[in-house]
């Protein structure tokens, strides 16, 4: 069992983070008074001693705070942790939501070391109760308590704030109605090729998702590229998933023959298409979603018999 070595907190953005001896943790927010806590999926964020100490045998003073984490953990194998998986300190809860982080400017450590670990070691993590945490505290490692799920909504003018995704949010709710869910990440992102094959690759890879699912741009429009971007990126397609939901779409409507949208494997990740309205995208989910667990336990090593008596 591991320990809280430090606490850290900043006021501001951009600002270095100094140490304190306890904070108050606040449901669904983070660390009450850190300005990178709030309404998002990186509201604390954890870093090893024995990362920093790493960086120290390069030549570096540097100590707790110093790489924006907010909780330095000591005896934790933070790295090996996958999204869903809890952290517990003093009764609170921390579901792991990302790990690593993808730095767009180069601090200052990393020029005077040539690297820097938080991109590659730090995890972040939502907060599910209230309380309060202190230097010293124990911490204790529970495994996901459900599925882990990514939701990537494909919307050029979404992307931009001139349309609001229902779609998105219809999903979140269906699937917490119907699986078991340990944390649901959220994007949106435009009609990119290279974006999404980054992001699919990433949230297979490295977050290692049970499910990432795709919705819109399964079409035929210049700027449909979710079924051509996951055969990119896929191991193994799984074509029952999309014949499936275009036979089921077909009694509907006509047009249900005009997507593309398909499903298939990334490592241990299921990813699957769907279409963008709402109405559509449930409706073609509905189709599939029971044999989506099924699938994951299947591709995650599970040797159970599919056969039923």
């Amino acid at each position: 069992m591991g320990k809280v070595y430090a606490i850290s907190i900043s006021e501001k953005k951009g600002t270095r983070k100094h140490n304190v001896d306890k904070v108050h943790i606040r449901n669904e927010h983070g660390i009450v008074g850190d300005a990178h806590a709030g309404d998002w999926h990186r509201q604390v964020s954890f870093l090893a001693i024995e990362s920093i100490e790493k960086m120290r045998k390069l030549g570096l003073d540097v100590k707790s705070g110093d790489f924006a984490e907010n909780i330095t953990t000591q005896g934790i194998e933070l790295c090996k942790m996958k999204v869903g998986e809890r952290i517990i300190i003093n009764g609170i809860e921390f579901v792991i939501s990302q790990i690593g982080k993808i730095c767009h400017h180069r601090c200052a450590i990393y020029y005077q070391a040539g690297d820097c670990i938080m991109p590659k070691e730090g995890i972040f993590a939502v907060v599910k109760n209230d309380g309060e945490i202190q230097v010293g505290d124990e911490i204790e490692i529970k495994p996901k308590d459900g599925f882990s799920v990514a939701i990537i909504t494909l919307s050029d003018k979404g992307s931009k704030g001139e349309r609001e995704d229902i779609t998105g949010i219809k999903l979140k709710e269906y699937l917490r109605e119907k699986m078991d869910i340990s944390f649901i990440r959220y994007e949106m992102i435009p009609d990119e090729k290279e974006m999404l094959e980054n992001m699919l690759v990433d949230f297979c890879d490295l977050q290692r998702f049970d499910l990432v699912i795709t919705n819109g741009s399964t079409g035929i429009s210049p700027r449909d590229i979710a079924p051509d971007v996951t055969k990119k990126v896929i191991d193994k397609e799984l074509p029952g998933f999309g014949e499936a939901m275009r036979m089921a779409s077909f009694q509907k409507t006509p047009h249900a023959i005009i997507s593309r949208a398909l499903a298939g494997t990334r490592r241990d990740t299921l990813i699957l298409n769907l279409p963008g309205s709402p109405k559509g995208a449930i409706e073609n989910l509905e189709v599939v979603i029971d044999a989506i667990p099924h699938t994951i336990k299947k591709l995650q090593g599970d040797k159970e018999d599919c056969a039923r008596s």
